[in-house]
This record gives C-alpha cells, structure tokens and sequence, in this order.
C-alpha cells in the first residue's frame, strides 16, 4: 500500500472518533502519533500498523493496548464461538454463511478509520493553474523571496487578487 493511504491519525482524532463505541476496536491502516492537546485518553483497543511511542505508552496507560494486525486475527482463528463449525453443507452454502458472518462481525466488533489523505503539503499544489481566477492552488516557485510570485495577483494590497 502506498504512503498516500497510510495517512498517519493522531490521538485526538482516535478518541473523537470512537466516542460513543464502547466495546469496539479501531483498525487503522497507517500509525497512531501522539496529540498533546488531549487531556485524557480514555481505554481503547487499537489496531495499527504502527504506534509512536509516546501514544503507545498513553494508550497503555489509560488501560487501553495496542494491537498489530497479526494479533488482531488471533482471538478467532476458528471463529467456532460465533456457531460455525464444520458439519456437512454444500461448499456454496458454507461460503456465504461465512460472507455473511464475516460482514456482520466486522460491523459489529470493529471501527475502520484513517487519518486525512488530503492534509499532505504536496495537495496545497493540485487544482487549476496558478495565476487563474479564483484559482488558490499554490504555485511551484524555486525560492520564496521577496518579488518571487507574491506581488501582483496574489495580494489584494499590489493591485489586484486572483
């Protein structure tokens, strides 16, 4: 999977997130960092790629852990306490009963979440042409400086903005 949609989350976006999902655990494709603007963090199980160490030790300590992906397939490998088990059915049948039971587990037990995709620096420059009305997208300059593409067109004080 690419860097893109491995969108770091940080902790307050987590707990914002997974208020009022008691019991449920958050899967993130990407790593969980620390946020010093939260207080209190309350207990939650996560799933991450990976984990700062600052927010691991912050998620341990409010009582919550810190799962990886392998750890979460391994409480039900066999998935024999959700009523499946191994009796005679067509292999048709047997397939979309654990479609079935898969989607509604998933539903239930876990929150799939990630971190903005849109808030990386190289956004700001994508979207019509620089230099177009109404047209914010940030150009690409070789040195910001004093006469370098902020004068005209670009403050409504010389002159005029696009």
């Amino acid at each position: 999977m690419s860097k893109v949609n491995k969108a770091p989350l940080s902790l307050s976006r987590l707990v914002r997130y997974m208020d009022g999902k008691d019991g449920k655990i958050a899967v993130i494709v990407g790593t969980v960092t620390d946020d010093v603007r939260i207080e209190d963090v309350p207990a939650l199980t996560v799933t991450a790629l990976r984990f700062t160490e600052s927010a691991r030790a912050r998620i341990h300590k409010a009582g919550g852990e810190c799962l990886t992906f392998d750890q979460l397939a391994l409480p039900c490998p066999t998935w024999s306490e959700h009523g499946i088990s191994h009796s005679c059915f067509t292999l048709s049948s047997v397939v979309e009963m654990w479609k079935l039971v898969l989607i509604v587990y998933l539903f239930v037990t876990y929150v799939l979440l990630r971190g903005p995709k849109n808030a990386r620096e190289a956004v700001k420059h994508f979207g019509p042409a620089p230099g177009v009305p109404h047209s914010h997208t940030k150009p690409y300059v070789r040195q910001t400086g004093k006469k370098i593409e902020i004068a005209r067109g670009r403050r409504r004080s010389r002159g005029f903005k696009v």
